[in-house]
């Protein structure tokens, strides 16, 4: 019923340091996986933009019979690409028989070399490159 006055509670210090040097390790295990799984979706985004870039395209054809000559918000209504994606697209005049786009995200690396992926689109080839 009564506790004793003299007996201490809490965690020493060994239990202390054990459980730090096991956070320690969950952090070092997960870390550079999260760093990888955030590549792989700026990825994602990447190539998401392509495909939205292709069916706004094929939304123009269908209007003008010509494919745009470029990325402004002017030519294709309804697109705009996901924040720091930065897509180019080839040609420099209205193209009838189809049109080629590249898309990059400077935090896109799916391997681990220190150049971001660059992915294509190219309507003639039937896609994703």
């Amino acid at each position: 019923m009564f506790r004793a006055l003299n007996k201490k509670e809490g965690f020493t210090l060994v239990e202390l340091l054990i459980v730090v040097a096991i956070i320690g390790i969950l952090a070092a295990i997960a870390i550079p996986q999260f760093a990888q799984y955030r590549a792989k979706a700026y990825c994602s985004g990447a190539k998401s933009d392509l495909a939205n870039y292709a069916i706004a395209e094929e939304a123009y054809f269908t209007d003008y019979d010509a494919y745009t000559t470029g990325l402004t918000r002017t030519t294709i209504t309804g697109f705009s690409p996901t924040k720091l994606v930065v897509l180019a697209h080839a040609g420099t005049s209205p193209q009838i028989n189809g049109f080629t786009v590249t898309a990059i995200h400077p935090q896109c690396d799916n391997n681990s070399d220190t150049v971001a992926d660059i992915f294509t689109w190219d309507s003639t080839l039937g896609g994703m490159q």
